[in-house]
């Protein structure tokens, strides 16, 4: 059973967490972030999707096709804020199967430094106490998302490794997953394989062609998952899910009547190398910021 911590009250990661976080892949820190703040990082994404044209900014999310990955609106949100849809979102004649705001998947990828309320919640104190104690030495947030998971037409997320498709050397990505609202079984929460960064370790990359033409995934191990090892990651509203870049993780569609709205702050060692083949870049007037 991976273990839980409350972290209502944060003043830095205790060894315990650190060994939990080593041995497992995960840590798992409920109450770390004020539902207040939830509710306020909700509210202003309900304001920024009731202002936005559906026509420009029309592409589909696909953990299990990528047809996003050749999208040119996909690989240039790494330095804006650009929103993409359910698989499920539109019918055959193009037209919304759902009202607006439940035909999201996610919003990303650059909130965090475009926006006033997104940077306030990605550069929360504890955010960085965590990053530094897991070893960082210049924690740098390279992307944010805001993720909808939506009733009824929310869509599974196959199981991967963020390394993947953020890569440094070495490998230093932290994933901080933050439940804006409860995430049950019911609604889709995640599910991670305990030990699984421990498995192998890297199973594939995620690539800009050399030409800058597209993408592509160079396959470094065929090993499939554990995923007979998963267990749910249940997360009250206001819990922090931490996992590296190895850390095998999926989710099942959300059939249920409940959303299921989470915010994924993903941040580097700026003392690593970041290869100019990560999909993710920025120009050179957007520099990443730190905390």
């Amino acid at each position: 059973m991976i273990p839980r911590f409350n972290a209502s009250i944060f003043g830095g990661l205790t060894k315990e967490m650190v060994n939990a976080y080593e041995n497992d892949g995960i840590l798992v820190l409920d109450g770390l972030v004020d539902p207040d703040m939830c509710d306020r990082l909700q509210a202003r994404m309900d304001e920024m999707t009731h202002h936005f044209d559906v026509a420009e900014h029309q592409s589909i999310f696909s953990s299990k096709r990528g047809t996003h990955a050749q999208d040119k609106y996909f690989l240039d949100s790494g330095h804006k804020t650009h929103y993409f849809f359910e698989e499920e979102a539109f019918d055959n004649d193009g037209n919304l199967t759902a009202p607006l705001p439940l035909a999201l998947n996610k919003v990303g990828h650059a909130m965090h430094d475009m926006d006033d309320t997104f940077s306030a919640f990605a550069r929360q104190p504890a955010f960085k106490k965590i990053c530094i104690g897991l070893g960082h030495t210049k924690p740098l947030p390279l992307q944010s998302m805001y993720i909808f998971k939506q009733p009824h037409i929310g869509g599974e997320v196959v199981c991967h490794q963020d390394a993947t498709y953020l890569r440094t050397e070495p490998q230093t990505c932290i994933g901080i997953w933050v439940a804006l609202e409860d995430a049950t079984e019911e609604n889709g929460c995640l599910w991670g394989i305990p030990g699984g960064h421990k498995d192998g370790g890297l199973r594939a990359e995620f690539k800009r062609k050399a030409d800058d033409s597209g993408t592509f995934t160079e396959t470094l191990d065929t090993t499939p998952f554990a995923e007979n090892r998963k267990v749910p990651l249940h997360a009250p509203k206001g819990t922090a899910l931490i996992f590296g870049g190895l850390f095998p993780h999926m989710s099942f569609p959300n059939r249920s009547e409940k959303s299921r709205h989470a915010y994924t702050l993903h941040v580097i060692d700026g003392a690593a190398h970041y290869p100019s083949n990560n999909w993710l870049r920025r120009p050179k007037n957007m520099p990443l910021k730190g905390f």
